[in-house]
């Protein structure tokens, strides 16, 4: 038999990862002359990617292919709160009614009724980025885009200003590796390879989180402490640094501002109070402070994990501040990590229509999207890409219930039928990122990416730029960033005149596909302080640790985490069953067993996971890599992956962080209730 025809391209992951991996995509052109996506691993000669893809990411062909993935405008021909019916539309039918009921929603409830809802389904700046100009155009609220990393990137820029990182490559210079609040392992893999060769170096590695996951079981020492106590135990280790003399006197005095305010407020958390609040052993307190105060380089990677409270962004203030006592900002391989975006200075005045943003347009944020769901906040029309929020979004319950609404008109753009789109009046097919051009930044390194369309889309799929464009004319739309194309961007966005982008133009990133930035060989950018107003590195106000409002009670004893899981990345990957099997064939709750023996659970058994917002059922696990008072349900699965058909978001609420408005996810406070048979 004939072999295929096949090919090998080169393109970045589009997905919601730091790791951004330029990938080797196979494509092989099949009888009927239309080349697909058939084998997809890691660009061998990437220095971040560096031949691997991740254990999710391999699969993605089976996405793109999958079976049931809409390629041709669909219609609900029912109510949405039945199961629905669809009926094949043309392009020009699907989109000249969409523009005539947006008109109508326009005309009668002003731009006020149109919300768009989106995230980070493509990190394309065209694709998942400057869509949004159709809405600023029309006057539309905005969107505030919190669900992730706002906590974590209004905590850093009180202490540091923009968001530099430690280069990945650098990782194998340090001595002391601290990863707090993150499974590296199952979301930022690339950086694997850096710890293990600093660890066969010599170096250290310590895990701090409150459960046992992958990096927990890989690092060499676990600090399994109490969740939301990020604050107190970074407090705890101050402590033990000043009162060890185990600072750098000559880095806080020329490149820090307010030191006397976080020594006073460290010299109350004694290892005594800090074991305590943290549930952490006291001599285990000692050690970790000792081995941060006197390890050069220590390396610090803080994931969002930690923010997802109320006192998130606190939490991870906290953190990120050691390295500013420590000095390790001077040392290679050393400070810390939690997104590199801020090196990437592209000139974004115009991006996604910017300069269209009034400054009395209206907000929502969109942890909040349930209650602007409701029918007497207003809203006449929601449209709705890069995201499934029927399963993703905090209160997913009466997120489902706002979208079922039959005055709401929902129209979502997809690659595959999510529960979203089952909820949708339009499903409008969607490209994946081999089938429209794109540029893609990091947060977790220093490259710039950029994408041909390798694949001619299948069916009548479109790039969601081009349906926004499609909709503007039709709505009369004259803004002309609204039309722009691929090229018009790149233009735009690499004429800042920055130096990190010096020597990079259009054609050269068209030619290369993965360009690095212009930084110095040594990138140390926090060295002799910060790009804050004062210049220096903000140590004032003390970060403090402050308990959640939703304390653990009798009613509801015990604090539910929802951390990724390793096969997933968010909902992406819930239509491939061997995925999903991989992570167990449905969701489970993992719980400790003195728990299990206190409220009659049965390992392998179910249980009800009722919170103050809904109630959901899960498979019970029972393992001690949980704690005591605290349950994990590992991945956001899909609803119809669960055995009662619902989100775990079912139990989540639209309640935000101290910092940024960002989502309190592990906030959740439950009671577990067994179910018989």
């Amino acid at each position: 038999m004939t072999a295929l025809p096949a090919r090998d391209v080169l393109l970045t992951c589009p997905l919601d990862c730091p790791d951004a991996c330029r990938l080797k995509v196979t494509l092989t052109r099949g009888e009927d002359s239309q080349e697909r996506m058939t084998k997809l691993t890691g660009d061998p000669a990437h220095p971040i990617t560096r031949g691997f893809a991740c254990a999710k990411t391999v699969h993605y062909p089976a996405r793109a292919n999958h079976p049931e993935r809409p390629l041709y405008p669909l219609k609900r021909l029912n109510a949405k709160t039945e199961a629905p019916v669809w009926g094949r539309v043309s392009w020009d039918e699907a989109l000249d009614d969409i523009a005539a009921r947006l008109r109508q929603v326009l005309d009668t409830r002003g731009p006020q009724g149109l919300l768009r809802y989106n995230y980070a389904g493509t990190m394309g700046l065209m694709e998942g980025t400057h869509v949004h100009a159709l809405f600023r155009a029309l006057g539309a609220p905005e969107l505030d885009e919190t669900i992730c990393a706002t906590a974590g990137s209004e905590a850093w820029a009180m202490g540091y200003g923009t968001r530099y990182a430690v280069d990945p490559r650098d990782v194998a210079h340090a001595r002391l590796i601290v990863l707090w609040g993150i499974n590296s392992l199952s979301t930022n893999s690339h950086l694997t390879p850096h710890l293990t060769a600093a660890r066969k170096a010599g170096a250290r590695i310590i895990a701090v989180d409150p459960y046992r996951n992958r990096t927990a079981a890989y690092a060499d020492e676990h600090l399994k402490l109490k969740p939301g106590t990020d604050a107190a135990l970074a407090l705890g280790v101050m402590h033990e640094l000043f009162a060890h003399g185990w600072t750098d006197a000559e880095y806080i005095a020329e490149a820090t501002v307010g030191i006397e305010d976080v020594q006073q407020a460290a010299a109350e958390w004694t290892p005594a109070r800090t074991a305590e609040v943290t549930g952490l052993d006291a001599d285990v307190i000692r050690a970790f402070a000792q081995a941060i105060g006197t390890t050069r380089p220590t390396y610090i990677r803080v994931g969002y994990g930690m923010t997802r409270h109320e006192h998130g962004g606190t939490n991870l203030r906290a953190v990120t501040l050691l390295p500013a006592l420590t000095g390790d900002w001077r040392h290679r391989g050393g400070g810390c990590a939690l997104s590199a975006s801020g090196a990437f200075k592209l000139n974004r005045t115009r991006l996604g229509g910017a300069h269209l943003i009034r400054p009395d347009t209206p907000h929502v944020n969109m942890n909040e999207y349930a209650r602007a769901l409701h029918p007497e906040a207003g809203l006449g029309a929601t449209v709705i890409y890069n995201c499934n929020p029927a399963v993703v979004a905090p209160d997913a319950g009466r997120v489902r219930a706002g979208l079922q609404r039959g005055d709401l008109l929902v129209v979502v753009l997809e690659q595959a039928m999510t529960e979203t789109a089952q909820l949708a009046d339009y499903v409008l097919p969607a490209t994946t990122f081999a089938e429209h051009p794109d540029l893609y930044t990091s947060y977790g390194h220093h490259f710039l990416g950029y994408n041909h369309a390798e694949l001619a889309a299948p069916g009548e799929a479109r790039p969601n730029s081009w349906v926004m464009q499609q909709l503007a004319r039709r709505l009369g739309v004259t803004e002309p960033s609204v039309y722009w194309t691929v090229d018009d961007l790149l233009a735009e966005v690499l004429n800042s005149g920055h130096p990190h982008l010096a020597g990079i133009t259009p054609e050269r990133l068209k030619a290369e596909g993965s360009v690095p930035l212009s930084l110095p060989d040594l990138f140390l950018p926090y060295a002799h302080g910060a790009e804050t107003p004062s210049g220096k590195v903000q140590l004032s106000p003390a970060p403090q640790h402050r308990e959640p409002r939703a304390a653990l009670n009798a009613e509801y004893p015990v604090r539910l985490l929802t951390p990724p899981a390793h096969h997933f990345l968010n909902s992406t990957y819930g239509v491939l069953e061997n995925l999903n099997r991989a992570e167990g064939s449905e969701p489970c709750v993992l719980v400790h067993p003195q728990d299990a023996q206190a409220y009659g659970l049965q390992d392998a058994g179910y249980a009800r996971l009722e919170s103050e917002i809904g109630a959901v059922r899960r498979r019970v696990k029972v393992t001690d890599a949980a704690q005591p008072g605290t349950a994990v349900v590992e991945g956001t699965w899909w609803g119809l992956s669960a055995p009662d058909g619902t989100s775990i978001n079912e139990l989540t609420a639209q309640t935000l962080t101290d910092l940024g408005g960002g989502s309190t996810f592990h906030n959740t406070r439950i009671r577990l209730v067994p179910v018989e048979g």
